[in-house]
């Protein structure tokens, strides 16, 4: 399937026959369209499908769309609204698309509360920017920690080991706090990155895989493979 393809090669038929989606995009981000993203959350929603999102796939279409709803859906239990109250949601997304945060910027998403009179109540939510302060591409290594190792994702999985070369993503992370933190990535300069994340959205879940690059072979290592395949079995299960 590619994006070039009709419906951008993710029909109504392709995900049906589709129970776990594995998304690594990179320069061609933009072109995913919201409808896209919108049909494959839903999907995520009912249970129909879970997502795998890999390294740069953070700005895709599917995964943000799928933090935005989990953002939606933790603003509801942690604003529950008695029974009779007004209440207006105001979303403000990231300044545009594909931007940045600065170091010292609250992390996204966050939302903030004002109570009026007679029961009315306005919800601001801001939006997660689905991206971290800080990254490079020189090629380091990175020691990479399992820190859940009875979990399905990290079967056979040695609880520590290295990237020998790759690009360094630096927290914060803009992102709902994640179900459950699996992998935990250090650099030599002190960097550290949640890199591997669960939520679960509805009926099924997300599961973000930070190691990967279109340059350095990280998916011909055995050991980001057994992650995947073992990430690609637990959701299919779920």
């Amino acid at each position: 399937m590619k994006l070039d393809d009709p419906e951008q090669g993710l029909s109504p038929t392709a995900l049906n026959d589709c129970r776990v989606l594995i998304w690594w995009g990179h320069v061609r981000n933009s072109e995913v369209s919201p409808e896209t993203a919108k049909r494959i959350v839903e999907r995520i929603k009912s249970g129909d499908l879970a997502l795998i999102a890999l390294h740069s796939a953070h700005w895709s279409a599917p995964f943000v769309e799928a933090m935005n709803e989990r953002a939606r859906l933790d603003l509801g239990e942690q604003f529950a609204i008695a029974g009779g109250e007004r209440t207006e949601v105001h979303e403000i997304p990231p300044p545009q698309r594909f931007s940045v945060p600065k170091k010292d910027e609250r992390p996204t998403p966050f939302a903030i509360a004002r109570k009026y009179p007679r029961g009315f109540t306005e919800l601001t939510l801001h939006l997660p920017y689905c991206c971290f302060p800080a990254y490079q591409n020189d090629g380091m290594p990175s020691q990479v920690r399992v820190l859940e190792p009875d979990h399905p994702i990290v079967q056979g999985v040695p609880r520590l080991f290295e990237i020998p070369r790759t690009e360094m993503y630096d927290e914060p992370f803009h992102v709902p706090e994640p179900d459950e933190v699996i992998l935990e990535e250090r650099w030599a300069g002190g960097e550290w990155f949640r890199s591997g994340a669960f939520w679960s959205i509805g009926n099924s879940a997300v599961f973000y895989f930070r190691p990967g690059h279109e340059t350095y072979p990280i998916y011909k290592q055995p050991i980001p493979l057994r992650i995947i395949t073992n990430a690609v079995r637990f959701l299919a299960g779920q």
